[in-house]
């Protein structure tokens, strides 16, 4: 499994899946440059599956779709939402990371850096 989704996670996507109001929606989560550290992470909602380019799994229930090329710098990547009194928000805890940012959205890969932009 390239992702794990804790149960906190489940439970904030789940609502958010039900306003997508389609059968065959599926959790994309990804990487793209950007960022102060280089890399940022893509976190959405995607209906199509590229066959030859994407990587599909189920974590905790929730169907994934991931670029192939994403799987070196995210694999064992943990997902979690947390709430707090500022309202909640998704963590993402990447131990392939060898910098992070403080804004916790942005980081730098040993496979792949990226380009670093402003926060």
């Amino acid at each position: 499994m390239v992702i794990n989704i804790t149960d906190n996670a489940k439970d904030q996507i789940e609502e958010m899946m039900k306003e997508e109001d389609a059968e065959n929606v599926r959790l994309r989560f990804g990487v793209k440059g950007g960022g102060c550290s280089g890399l940022s992470y893509s976190l959405g909602f995607d209906y199509d599956v590229n066959e030859e380019l994407d990587h599909t799994e189920e974590s905790n229930g929730i169907p994934l779709t991931i670029k192939k090329f994403d799987i070196d710098v995210i694999e064992g990547t943990t997902v979690d939402f947390k709430q707090n009194m500022m309202g909640g928000g998704f963590t993402i805890d990447n131990p392939n990371a060898i910098v992070s940012c403080g804004c916790g959205s942005s980081f730098k890969a040993k496979e792949r850096e990226g380009t670093p932009e402003n926060c």
